[in-house]
């Protein structure tokens, strides 16, 4: 799996994450925390692997093509 979530991106989930689990899980009540709770926790997710299913399927990007070549070139120094 190739990133597509680009670094701002990243940032953004990872705060909304956290924040969305401690929101959902701690402070809301029934259903409606549970659903804000596991969104949250997707975000975070997503923000901390730096792949997102949902960009893969509509072939969108965030990563700018700076940070994709770094990355390339930091996959392939540890093959064989």
């Amino acid at each position: 799996m190739t990133q597509n979530v680009g670094s701002r991106d990243r940032l953004f989930r990872t705060l909304f994450g956290v924040y969305g689990m401690l929101l959902g899980f701690l402070f809301i009540q029934g259903v409606v925390g549970i659903v804000i709770g596991v969104l949250g926790l997707i975000s975070l997710v997503t923000g901390a692997v730096g792949w997102c299913g949902i960009y893969a399927l509509i072939g969108r990007s965030t990563v700018k093509s700076s940070e994709s070549s770094a990355q390339s070139s930091s996959e392939g120094n540890g093959r064989a």
